[in-house]
C-alpha cells in the first residue's frame, strides 16, 4: 500500500493538486499512509477522522436528518463527508469512507463489510462506490484504505507527467 499511497502522492503533484481525508471505519489509515510519504505536506492537506455520527456532523456538515433516516454507511453520508472535507479544506480532492469493518455492527441491510466510498473532486460532480469485502475487521479496513487510495488516481483529472521522485 505504501507504493499506491506514493503513486497517490506523485499524482497529486504532478496536477498541482491537493487532497484531503474524510475517514470513518480506516480511522485515519489513508492519511497515515500519506503522510508517511517525504515532502507529502506538498499536496496532502489533512485528514478528518469522523468516528461517531456527532463529529460527521460537527466537523463534515452531514445532515443529521441524513444519518438518521440513511445510516452512517450510506451514499448520501459519504457524498456530504467528502464534500464537506474537500470544502472545508479547499482542496482538489477529498475521498470519504464509511463502512462496517466488523465483527460486530452488520446487519442484513448492511452486513460486515459494506463500505461506501465518495471522492469530491473541484469542478467534477462527487463519485460514489459501494464494496463488499471480505475477511477480518483488519482486512476490511485494508481493502477500504486501497481501494479509496485508487479511486483519487482514477478520478484525479488525467495526467500528462509524472516526476520520477517526491
Amino acid at each position: 500500500m505504501r507504493d499506491l499511497a506514493r503513486e497517490v502522492g506523485l499524482a497529486l503533484l504532478n496536477q498541482n493538486a491537493r487532497m484531503v481525508t474524510a475517514e470513518s471505519c480506516t480511522g485515519g489509515w489513508v492519511a497515515e499512509l500519506l503522510t508517511q510519504i517525504p515532502g507529502s505536506s506538498a499536496w496532502f492537506d489533512s485528514g478528518y477522522v469522523t468516528y461517531s455520527n456527532q463529529a460527521k456532523q460537527r466537523m463534515l456538515g452531514v445532515s443529521a436528518e441524513t444519518l438518521l433516516v440513511k445510516g452512517a454507511v450510506s451514499e448520501p453520508v459519504v457524498v456530504q463527508m467528502a464534500e464537506g472535507a474537500r470544502q472545508d479544506a479547499d482542496v482538489d480532492i477529498a475521498v470519504a469512507i464509511s463502512g462496517v469493518a466488523g465483527p460486530d455492527g452488520g446487519s442484513e441491510r448492511k452486513p460486515v463489510g459494506t463500505v461506501w466510498f465518495a471522492w469530491a473532486i473541484r469542478g467534477y460532480p462527487t463519485v460514489t462506490c459501494l464494496s463488499f469485502f471480505s475477511g477480518d475487521r483488519q482486512a476490511i479496513r485494508a481493502q477500504a484504505v486501497e481501494q479509496a487510495l485508487n479511486g483519487v488516481l482514477a478520478y484525479l483529472p488525467a495526467q500528462t507527467c509524472i516526476p520520477e521522485k517526491i
